[in-house]
């Protein structure tokens, strides 16, 4: 059914943070990994969490803002949630899911200057920067020892 393990990365509106971690995890892992990002809500992609990836040269521009979609959480080799409200009304995800939860700030609730608003997205785009290449890099071995047996047996050849 699905051709590479899945990383699922889930937030409250999928406008921001799991947008941010969709690139960077297509940027590290995209040749191991499928990618996917969604919310509890969809929001649309913001356009300042954009104009930070675009910095870096990762291009999130044409991604699209989605709703869960239980087929593939259930399928997903790792579902990450970025906020407390995603990891709290996250749907269940059966055992052999890997649950993560990342509690980063929303850079969308930012106030003050531009200037401080664009600081806090850079901010929050960096940790998610550390935090899925050391995920993709954990992904990889725990896919590589034989962990991912049971996804294997669940459609992911």
């Amino acid at each position: 059914m699905y051709e590479k393990p899945i990383l699922y990365f889930i937030c409250t509106g999928n406008s921001c943070r799991s947008q941010m971690a969709e690139g960077f995890g297509k940027k590290y892992g995209g040749e191991d990994f499928q990618i996917y990002s969604a919310g509890i809500e969809a929001h649309g992609v913001n356009p300042r969490a954009v104009t930070a990836m675009k910095e870096i040269g990762i291009d999130i521009s044409e991604q699209t803002s989605d709703l869960i979609d239980p087929e593939i959480l259930n399928h997903s080799f790792y579902a990450v949630t970025l906020c407390g409200d995603a990891e709290e009304r996250c749907p269940y995800t059966p055992p052999h899911v890997r649950r993560l939860h990342w509690p980063l700030p929303d850079p969308a609730k930012a106030s003050g200057t531009e200037e401080e608003i664009t600081v806090v997205f850079r901010q929050v785009r960096d940790q998610i920067d550390h935090l899925v290449y050391e995920l993709i890099q954990k992904a990889r071995k725990e896919w590589k020892e034989g962990m991912g047996n049971a996804a294997v047996e669940n459609g992911i050849s």
